[in-house]
């Protein structure tokens, strides 16, 4: 009966092998396929921001020329309804925010293209909740580069990302945001975990295990280049055993990611443990293709000063980041960007 069994299993490990096989001479097309339904979506898609893009000018246009009065878009609205009833979603509300959408961008070539890179839903998004066309570029680059579905850029603005973005590069010295522009685009000086749910006070323990448990959420902070690798990585040297509390990789940077984490302040000595662990993956883990490996040391609080001092004589490519476990609030940080942008220009 064994016999029988093992054979059994040997021939349908070969068809499954056999199957393997044969779908590999298919996988050009199969690309080829998505590739293409990519393109027709992307297509599709720019077609209708242009629609849009076009009513808007043609209302505004008349409505300034005063051909027509407000009242005028509410009747094109019921005229729609009534004689067009296959035609969806132009609403007198849908409407008028086309013509608000034209108006707003139709001096600033420069988001022409981006405007049509990313869905209606997440333009109305950026466009209602933003307020200076700084935030809404900042948010249209993003929302293209990182595929974000309506949910995701929701809750990136709620996040304050592009305040927090804009804070944390003013900490940075003028050499390292013309020498590191990659750095810069990648890692943030702060990060916001309000998903996690963690209690006051909590432990790295909790922190690391929250983490993983919402990678999915992780993922979304940290920047879709970032894939999981581990945690608790381990690491030999010598006779010893040492473990990388969570360990990444990056696609665009093409390197190692070491984050540790720390449910304190801040402290200098931190960074040795770091810096041994980049030495450790770099020496026995990274391969000859990537790029030297980057760490980061999340810590609840850091006092900037201290940090600066600590990193002022480091040659490893490392960051201090602070993590929150609620929303920020969205009005202090941006009077503290106000402020910045007063304070530079005052130093002009």
């Amino acid at each position: 009966m064994t016999v029988v069994k093992n054979l059994l299993l040997y021939s349908h490990g070969r068809k499954l092998a056999y199957r393997n096989k044969m779908d590999t001479r298919f996988t050009d097309i199969i690309q080829l396929i998505k590739q293409s339904r990519t393109n027709a979506i992307r297509a599709v898609n720019a077609e209708l921001i242009n629609l849009y893009w076009n009513i808007g000018e043609y209302i505004s246009k008349k409505i300034e020329q005063a051909e027509w009065g407000d009242a005028v878009v509410t009747e094109l609205a019921k005229h729609i309804q009534q004689n067009e009833p296959e035609i969806k979603g132009f609403s007198d509300k849908n409407i008028w925010r086309m013509k608000q959408f034209y108006e707003t961008y139709k001096d600033i070539s420069k988001l022409s293209t981006l405007l049509r890179e990313i869905s209606w839903t997440n333009n109305m998004l950026i466009f209602s909740r933003c307020k200076t066309i700084e935030e809404k570029e900042f948010y249209l680059k993003l929302a293209m580069q990182e595929n974000y579905s309506k949910r995701e850029l929701d809750r990136q603005i709620s996040a304050s990302l592009f305040e927090r973005t804009m804070i944390g590069n003013s900490k940075l010295s003028p050499l390292v945001r013309e020498n590191n522009q990659d750095l810069i685009n990648t890692f943030r000086d702060s990060y916001v975990f309000e998903f996690l749910g963690l209690p006051e006070p909590h432990s790295e323990n909790d922190l690391q295990r929250g983490l993983v448990k919402q990678m999915k959420n992780v993922i979304l902070e940290l920047g879709k280049d970032f894939l999981f690798i581990g945690e608790e990585y381990k690491l030999q040297v010598g006779s010893s055993d040492f473990y990388i509390d969570l360990l990444f990789y990056h696609r665009g940077l093409q390197c190692l990611v070491a984050i540790e984490l720390k449910a304190d302040k801040f402290k200098p000595d931190h960074l040795g443990q770091l810096n041994f662990y980049l030495e450790a993956l770099d020496r026995d883990v990274k391969k000859p293709n990537e790029n030297p490996s980057i760490g980061v040391l999340l810590c609840k609080d850091k006092d900037s000063e201290v940090v600066e001092y600590a990193l002022s004589r480091s040659l490893s490519p490392t960051m201090v980041s602070e993590y929150k476990t609620q929303l920020p609030d969205k009005k202090v940080l941006q009077q503290k960007l106000h402020e910045l942008f007063d304070n530079e220009m005052g130093e002009k």
